[in-house]
Order: C-alpha cells, then structure tokens, then sequence
C-alpha cells in the first residue's frame, strides 16, 4: 500500500514537479492549491502519511495552516518548503510543529530522504506511543486494528464490557489477539492506569500454580526464602488477565473460584485470608462446554467465568483487515530495525489475503517481520514471502561486464528459449525487435519496455525471476516498470 504524501502549494508547475519525482518513486500524491482546499480535504476524510507545505501562500500563509493542522490533532509529519532559507523561517516552522524543511527549488534527491526520513520519524513516534501505552495500562479499542464487521463487533461489546465490572471470557482460535482485547477492555475502564497482570495458565509449572497465583509466607515450604506476593496481589485496583484458563489443573479451579466469590485468597502458609481487588478477564482457545461435559473443568468456575463472552474472530474471517495489519507491522519493525520499508505492493498484498492464516494474527507478524529483513526494494514483493508465495527468494544479480554484440547477435540474445515460451500465445512469442519498420534501430527506451513486458508475460509476472533474468535488482525493476507505465502488465500476467 503506497504512502500517500499531500503536496499543499499555490504554484501549480511546482505541485506538478514535486507529484513528478514522488510518483516515480511509488509514492500515491494528493495537491491542494492553498492552505484552505488542505484543510477541507483533510476534514473530508483524506489521511496523508506526510504533508509538504509551501509556506509562502496568498491566502492563508503555510505556518497558519501548519498551527491549524496541529490544533485540529492532526499529527502527521510535516515538511515546508520555503524560497529563502533564514533562520527565523526556519524556527518558526520548526516551533510550530514541522518536521523538516527545504529551499525551493530542491532536488528530487533531497526530497525523497526528506520524506523517507519523516515517515522513519513517525514510525518511531507511533512505537513509542504504542509501547507507552502498553505499559501504562491505557490502550483502548482505539488502539485495535482492524474495521471489519467482525471487528467492529468485537470493539463494540468489549466497550460496553469496558462500563462494568462483569467478567469477560474471550474466546478465539490461538493467535488472534485474545491478549490486545483484554487490554482494551483494561485500558477503557475505569482501572485504566491501573496494574494489567497476565498469567499464561498453560505456561505454570504444575508444582509451583498456587504459589504463582495466590503467593507464599517465607519458610512455608522448602526453597520458600522470602515471602512471594502472588499475582493476584500483584493485579490489586487493576486487572488479572488469565490466559488459557482452560489449562489450569482442577485443584487449582477451586482455589481460583473461591478468590472470585469471596474476593480474597489464601496464600500458602498464611494464617488468615488476604482481601484483593482485582478484576478478571479471562480467555481461551479451547471449547469449555466441552471440557465441562469431560470433567475436565468445573461447571461452577465456568457460570462464574462466562458470563460475558466475547468471541475473537479469526484473521480468516477478516481478510479486509490484513492490509491494515501489514502496515502496522511494517512501521512496527521498520522502527525496531532501522529499515525503511514503505509498504506492501498490490499483488503481494492480494496474495496475503488470500492467504488462510491458520496462525491467526501471530502468524502474519512473524511473516512480515521476516519480509522485512528479507526485502531489498522499498515494497515488499512476494519474493520476501517465500514459504507463501511459493517464490524463492534470490540475491541481487550482478550486473555482468558490457560485451559488444552485433544487432543480429543482440536480436538473438533477447530471442526467448523455447522452454520459456512454452504457454505463450504466438502473437506474445516474438522476440524483441531492434529495427524499425525502415530498418532503422529504434530506441533504447522502446526496446527496453518491449524487454521488460515480454520478461514478465514469460514469468508470469514473478518479479524476482524477471529481475533475476534481466540482471538488475528488483528495486531497480519496478523503478523501470512505474517509468514505462507496465504495472497493468503485472495484474495480467498474473
């Protein structure tokens, strides 16, 4: 998915020039010929990944606008384009909230590392929110990704959970973020800032649950050294999470349905009860009817557990949602990496969703979180999701040293073997021509794009194959296709 820069400038050549040299980069571009058409856009719904703002406009001056867009809480970076480069300019901008600057007429390079930049920065911003939140207890249902009706659902009951103290149970397939909600349902309550304790019960060593839970007296058994506050302790004014609920050992669901009922626990070798304040949520993958009917887990704690249930839908069920994911994660790991990816292309994207994930949510991270250390270029192809796409990944091709040729020896060289022409329609099968229809060569930008078209029709549009056979990188491949217009080539070939 292309990141979306708005250009804000009252000179239409210099918005042109500017969508130009952001194009050719895979960039999407929206213009705005003053600071007034930006501002309704934005009110209509556009959502830039950037804004460049020229800040000498007739109308409505560009710092205006930028102190206009901060008050109305839009935070996306901005980066002004000025024609003199005075320091009071400069730290005018600056102060009101830009976030790099440049003198006109710049050139494309300083441009494109000004945007790389400031999309690197707003990366890095959003992980240190997301991770402040996360550890401040205060991410709501806000913070969830996803606008598919399963999810909408899933925000709307979990609001509403989020009013009350009632217990929530949440169910789901492993994978699917049973943990982020129970997180939203913390951070929208009124315990919001409060402790947010989680306790995988499937991850407690058997001989250690009660202790682990319920805490222990110094001496109360051997290896007891000092006295342990269990995580209910832990989780008191806040919320205990028990993950995998469905994991926990029968002698320990009684202990566990006691502390619900009576709002206290018994810590192992204490004298007298200890009273605690804790909301429970609660969550597992597994069917508890089932396990209620086999005995494995008691009826009581299950009525006491369930009286909310909250059913986590799985990523198969909400492929619209994938491609919103993929960028989170994208900016998530371009930021723990010091990579500077900058989305996903079309088909790629379409390969991901059509994907079943029977890893859930977990699974599509740690295949993108395996792309980006994989990815060459400035989209992730399917090239970086090899055990997916069925496409091997291949190292950048060494360009080989020029050999002079003849023109029938060159018409030869890019004739394609007959194993690569196997399923071509004959009117695709002809070789590149060199000459014209005079005899004359034709041009180098001509044959080049018939080359191109032919190699991707032939590999079925695997870029990485094509890229392979032409010897040049894949980065500098799609820079070529975007230039010559043969993205639609791609979608067909496929």
């Amino acid at each position: 998915m292309a990141k979306r820069v708005l250009v804000v400038d009252d000179d239409p050549t210099q918005r042109r020039l500017i969508q130009a040299v952001l194009e050719r980069e895979g960039f999407a571009v929206s213009q705005a010929d003053g600071g007034d058409s930006a501002l309704d856009q934005l009110a209509a719904g556009l959502s830039p990944d950037v804004v460049i703002l020229d800040l000498v406009m007739p109308a409505m001056p560009g710092i205006e606008v930028l102190k206009d867009l901060r008050a109305r809480g839009h935070d996306m970076p901005v980066i002004v384009l000025t024609a003199t480069g005075g320091v009071d300019t400069v730290v005018k901008a600056m102060q009101a909230g830009a976030q790099d600057f440049f003198i006109k007429p710049a050139s494309p390079e300083r441009i494109i590392i000004s945007i790389q930049n400031a999309l690197q920065m707003g990366s890095l911003k959003g992980e240190v929110d997301r991770l402040k939140k996360r550890h401040a207890g205060t991410m709501t249902f806000a913070d969830l990704i996803g606008d598919s009706r399963p999810m909408r659902a899933v925000k709307s009951l979990g609001e509403r959970a989020a009013r009350s103290s009632i217990p929530v149970l949440i169910l789901g397939e492993s994978g699917v973020g049973k943990e982020m909600i129970a997180r939203a349902v913390h951070g929208s309550s009124d315990r919001a800032g409060k402790p947010f304790v989680a306790v995988n019960c499937g991850a407690l060593p058997a001989n250690l649950v009660e202790s682990i839970l319920f805490g222990h007296e110094k001496g109360s058994f051997t290896g007891a050294h000092d006295k342990h506050l269990g995580k209910f302790q832990e989780a008191s004014g806040g919320t205990l999470f028990l993950d995998e609920i469905g994991e926990l050992p029968l002698d320990m669901q009684v202990k566990l349905l006691r502390a619900l009922q009576e709002g206290e626990i018994d810590p192992v070798g204490s004298k007298r009860p200890v009273k605690v304040d804790v909301r429970i949520l609660s969550a597992t993958n597994r069917n508890l009817t089932d396990q209620v009917a086999e005995g494995r887990f008691r009826e009581d704690l299950f009525y006491r557990l369930n009286v909310f249930p909250i059913e986590a839908p799985s990523l198969r069920e909400r492929r619209e949602d994938i491609p919103a994911l993929v960028e989170a994660f994208i900016r998530r790991f371009n930021a723990e990496e010091g990579r500077r990816v900058m989305g996903a292309m079309s088909d790629t994207l379409a390969m991901l969703q059509a994907f079943d994930w029977p890893g859930n949510v977990r699974q599509l991270e740690n295949a993108v979180y395996r792309a980006i250390v994989l990815a060459d270029g400035p989209y992730l192809t399917l090239a970086d999701f090899p055990s997916i796409s069925g496409v091997a990944p291949q190292a950048l091709a060494e360009a080989a040293e020029p050999v002079p040729v003849t023109a029938a020896g060159l018409t030869a060289a890019l004739a394609p073997s007959p194993a690569d022409l196997s399923g071509l329609d004959a009117d695709k099968a002809s070789p590149v021509r060199i000459l014209d229809h005079r005899g004359h060569l034709r041009t180098l930008e001509d044959i080049e794009r018939d080359l191109i078209q032919l190699a991707i029709e032939i590999y079925s549009g695997h870029m990485t194959e094509v890229a392979r056979r032409l010897g040049i990188g894949r980065s500098t491949l799609y820079r070529k296709v975007r230039e010559q217009g043969l993205e639609g080539a791609i979608t067909e070939a496929m």
